[in-house]
């Protein structure tokens, strides 16, 4: 948000405030209540999201192998769409002042406390952080797309930054070590589907809960535990082969296993069995013998 524009009188944000004067810039605003005086930038705004939407369109798909091929893919349209106004922009380019030495700070930081559940509420988001730092004063820096956590001038996590409100990541990563030696309190923990990494995580905790009423909570944790330590993948693909071939879940046969470095059958790898069709010929002659 710019400013805010309930009342006749300019209240242009602090950070906004920032932003002008380091470009050097005397910012302005619309009239209250005419939203038709942002026309050329609504409409510019517009106009490339029409853009965008026919370019996916022709494209054929929406899927991208990652976000730098997604930038990519808007840096080309942007170009494509500017390239008639290089001229206009050359000339407008003589009248421009030099651009300050140093590049202008690109993210936001707060400083804000760990709670007792290991997170870190920030821009009314929730995000788990290492439980060592529970109680700990944090250093927040908020980015377009990242968060990152900072202790002690350190960098203690880095994570994708939520959109919206409201929303809680948790890492299990995180708060592992302290429910391995609380499991009680994973019961009740507010956030306890965030400690299922895939549907075979819960599928193997719910079959632990229903064999093992007494310690399967332990069982589990253990299991999640071993994800974190060793390898997520390796212990998923683990309890995988479990069910495939109806083996009891249980810890030690998953870290078996995992430390045995058995080779795990690909999800992709389906056998087909092939008949001969001499058989087909066999049923015909019992049905019209």
């Amino acid at each position: 948000m710019l400013y805010g524009n309930l009342s006749e009188k300019e209240e242009f944000t602090t950070r906004y405030k920032s932003l002008m004067s380091y470009y050097r810039l005397n910012p302005q605003r619309i009239n209250v209540k005419k939203a038709n005086e942002n026309g050329d930038v609504e409409q510019s705004h517009h106009r490339f999201k029409r853009a965008l939407e026919q370019n996916l369109i022709l494209r054929g798909s929406r899927d991208f192998e990652s976000l730098a091929e997604y930038d990519a893919y808007l840096q080309k349209l942007v170009k494509q769409r500017n390239s008639s106004r290089h001229e206009k922009f050359a000339v407008e380019s003589k009248h421009l002042r030099d651009l300050p030495l140093n590049r202008l700070k690109d993210f936001r930081t707060l400083e804000v406390r760990v709670t007792k559940f290991s997170t870190v509420r920030v821009l009314h988001n929730n995000y788990s952080v290492p439980s060592s730092l529970i109680g700990e004063w944090v250093k927040v820096n908020v980015t377009a797309c990242e968060v990152e956590v900072c202790c002690s001038n350190k960098l203690m996590d880095k994570m994708p930054r939520m959109k919206g409100e409201e929303k809680t990541r948790i890492n299990y990563r995180h708060i592992i070590d302290s429910l391995v030696r609380k499991p009680g309190a994973f019961e009740n923990y507010r956030h306890k589907e965030e400690l299922f990494p895939t549907s075979r995580f819960r599928m193997a905790y719910d079959i632990l809960i229903e064999n093992k009423p007494s310690t399967g909570i332990k069982e589990y944790l253990k299991i999640l535990n071993l994800a974190a330590k060793e390898n997520e993948t390796l212990v998923d693909d683990a309890l995988r082969h479990l069910f495939d071939i109806e083996n009891q879940i249980s810890y030690d046969s998953v870290e078996a296993i995992v430390v045995s470095g058995m080779k795990v059958k690909s999800v992709t790898d389906v056998e087909i069995m092939l008949f001969s069709l001499n058989d087909y010929d066999k049923l015909l002659e019992v049905s019209y013998g």
